[in-house]
């Protein structure tokens, strides 16, 4: 092999390998509202709106996606499915984590409950 190909294979590796594998928990709050299309409350609104309570306490555990950005995505995705099912329109996000998996992969962990907001 001849070096620039080294270096470039080299190059790549410490890229992808130096990708985040997660997100603060501000980035997470400005971020996951844009994925999903039911609608994103915290509990104090919930408590203010009229919003049922269809499943509490709802853990989905995301395909790892290349970068922090696509479990989120992931996680949107599965939670967007888990409100449709569950006959609502809205959730409040309880918790997350990413857990590690594997040497370097993490996965992105969900729980939330699912509501029926007006």
């Amino acid at each position: 092999m001849n070096k620039l190909l080294k270096l470039y294979i080299i190059s790549v590796i410490l890229f992808l390998t130096s990708c985040s594998t997660s997100m603060s928990p501000l980035q997470v709050h400005n971020t996951l509202p844009t994925l999903t299309k039911a609608k994103y409350i915290s509990s104090l609104e919930a408590e203010k709106s009229n919003c049922k309570f269809l499943t509490k306490n709802r853990s989905y555990t995301a395909p790892i996606g290349m970068f922090a950005k696509d479990d989120l995505r992931n996680a949107a995705r599965g939670i967007d499915e888990w409100v449709t099912l569950d006959g609502g329109n809205a959730y409040i996000l309880k918790n997350y984590k990413w857990v590690n998996v594997g040497e370097e992969a993490t996965q992105l962990h969900v729980e939330f409950d699912s509501l029926l907001c007006e």
